[in-house]
């Protein structure tokens, strides 16, 4: 008797990842809807409220996203006066990010937002499997892969 053999797709990371990561965005997008920000831009807006400036380059290394991709997220929040990106006064190659009042004032805004959906996902999911999930995520960072690297 043949066994049948495993679908590959099932046995995919990368999809594993990418359906849950799709599902739980929605979930972030739509709690955050009332304040005018999606799940990224609050992300963005909350690290760079830890931080006095960053450039691009460093922002991007510090919540994994390419420069590319950033730049393209920062347009719509520069746009809203939520951050200002400018050229570095000593690396006119860089471009310094900074978060504005207006910016901390709406991601603190989201915030009550974003701890409701927060809670709601830990109490179904679980607090420790959610703290063992972020462990994991961490941890695939950790791998050695290097995505953007030339």
């Amino acid at each position: 008797m043949t066994r049948p053999e495993t679908d590959p797709v099932e046995l995919c990371n990368n999809l594993a990842l990418r359906k849950a990561a799709r599902y739980l965005g929605a979930t972030y997008d739509k709690a955050l809807a009332p304040t005018g920000l999606r799940a990224t831009q609050f992300s963005i807006l909350q690290k760079l409220s830890t931080q006095e400036k960053i450039t691009i380059t460093s922002l991007a290394e510090m919540i994994a996203m390419d420069r590319t991709t950033l730049a393209t997220n920062l347009k719509p929040l520069a746009r809203e006066g939520l951050v200002t990106v400018e050229p570095s006064p000593t690396d006119r190659r860089a471009r310094i990010v900074t978060l504005t009042q207006d910016g901390l004032t709406r991601m603190k805004a989201a915030l009550p937002y974003w701890r409701t959906v927060q809670s709601r996902f830990e109490e179904s999911f679980g607090q420790d499997r959610a703290a063992r999930l972020r462990a994991a995520l961490e941890g695939v960072l950790d791998t050695g892969f290097q995505p953007w690297a030339e």
